[in-house]
């Protein structure tokens, strides 16, 4: 796969933006492993190589157990998540794939009884940003791994 653009140097300044709200996204109320695992599921829906990718990695260097990882494909049938863990999976599930009648309120609800107003929006924030990321990477084809030593992803250990 060869990449379409560098959208980095095509628009700098959006990029850096971007760049920015994941920055302030890490310091949200929402736990790291919770923010990889849903980034890492927005990824595998929106068929995003290049962040599906980064995001292993990313939870393998944060102390996400492999199992787990392989197992976000499969969050509902799996015994390895929290109710926390999966009201958070549910709510990046709808809003990844918004239904045409918006977000069901048994959905709202759910994620409501695991996570305070101010960390659903943090978490909303999260789901957006990834998405966002997301299209841009399946609309440029970005190279799963190219920019692993850029983002220190080398020290995952997976290759």
């Amino acid at each position: 796969m060869t990449p379409r653009l560098n959208y980095f140097q095509q628009s700098p300044e959006l990029s850096k933006k971007l760049v920015e709200l994941g920055t302030l996204l890490q310091k949200t109320t929402i736990e790291t492993h919770i923010r990889e695992l849903v980034e890492l599921r927005a990824s595998q829906l929106n068929g995003c190589a290049f962040c599906v990718d980064m995001h292993v990695k990313m939870a393998r260097i944060h102390g996400e157990r492999e199992l787990r990882l392989h197992h976000v494909a499969i969050w509902r049938e799996s015994t390895l998540f929290t109710p926390r863990e999966r009201a958070a999976l549910a709510w990046t599930e709808v809003l990844t794939r918004i239904p045409a009648h918006g977000v069901p309120d048994d959905v709202y609800d759910s994620v409501r009884a695991e996570y305070s107003e101010k960390e659903l929006s943090d978490l909303t924030f999260l789901v957006g940003a990834i998405n966002s990321w997301n299209r841009l990477n399946v609309a440029f084809r970005m190279v799963p791994g190219s920019s692993d030593k850029a983002f220190g992803l080398d020290k995952a250990g997976l290759e």
